[in-house]
């Protein structure tokens, strides 16, 4: 429902001792602004958030990871863009600074939601200059600043950081982003910008650990992850970063955004993930139990 005065950001420190992992969820924010004013129904609208991921992994904390999440919808802002990942189309008057949008801004999904799907644009009218410049003030920054202080705590602190992006996909992905595949979605899809964002055993545990429970993985297909990752993942540096999506009939009804009979065996799954993803880090750092 909308809301006139939200939170953008909420920060879940470590109940157990800290290790160097950071956990964030940017899209699975369902407060919707005030200010808003968007032209089609919630429902429609929703359709864009990832609804729930953060409570999926929502025993990160007890791992020892902080765990940060958006509380703005993406439609509204997404956090997971550039700030030169913007439409000039989509605004009433001249933006001040250099731009520059990407494919996704020309299926109306960049820095500021102009469309759900191609026959649902969000809006009947242009956004104002100031309109766009308060929401990236009040949201978009808070959110980048919440992360950014976590990843340099831990990352000062240790001398290393691993970083999880949590998203969830539709299950049209493919069809969304005007792919064909000759096989069906994986139920989990891990990117790291081919290789590059972080160290390949994290990767692998990652990978491992969800077929071992009986999942199906794809890396890089169809999402490679996008700014935040390609921001943090700096593995040279010992700076690793992937970005992690599920499939969401895994645990909840797409229509109606509920949480159906698999959210909870794949809560506790992700939670065991979790752990093996902790030891891992742990011993990539010297953390002794």
């Amino acid at each position: 429902m909308p809301n006139a005065a939200i939170a953008p950001v909420s920060r879940i420190d470590p109940t157990a001792a800290a290790i160097p992992l950071v956990c964030d969820s940017p899209h699975s924010g369902t407060r919707y602004p005030a200010d808003f004013d968007y032209a089609l129904s919630l429902a429609q609208l929703r359709q864009g958030e990832d609804t729930h991921v953060d409570a999926l992994w929502a025993a990160a904390p007890q791992h020892g990871a902080t765990l940060i999440a958006a509380q703005f919808p993406r439609a509204y802002i997404d956090p997971n863009r550039t700030l030169a990942d913007l439409d000039p189309a989509c605004l009433d008057g001249t933006w001040p600074d250099p731009l520059s949008p990407g494919e996704k801004t020309r299926l109306g999904k960049g820095l500021i939601w102009t469309r759900i799907d191609a026959n649902s644009p969000i809006y009947q009218r242009k956004l104002k200059v100031d309109e766009v410049r308060r929401r990236i003030d009040n949201y978009y920054l808070p959110y980048h600043y919440a992360l950014q202080a976590a990843i340099a705590q831990r990352y000062e602190q240790f001398g290393a950081l691993w970083h999880l992006n949590l998203h969830s996909m539709p299950s049209d992905a493919y069809e969304r982003l005007g792919l064909h595949s000759d096989h069906p979605l994986a139920d989990f899809v891990i990117g790291d910008r081919d290789g590059t964002t972080s160290e390949p055993a994290f990767v692998a545990l990652i990978e491992e650990e969800l077929r071992s429970k009986g999942y199906t993985v794809a890396r890089n297909d169809p999402y490679k992850g996008v700014q935040l990752i390609a921001q943090i993942g700096q593995p040279a540096k010992n700076r690793h970063s992937v970005q992690i999506e599920i499939r969401r009939p895994v645990y909840m009804d797409e229509a109606t955004r509920a949480r159906h009979e698999g959210f909870e065996p794949l809560q506790r799954d992700l939670t065991a993930v979790l752990a093996q993803v902790a030891a891992y880090v742990k011993d990539r750092v010297g953390i002794r139990n």
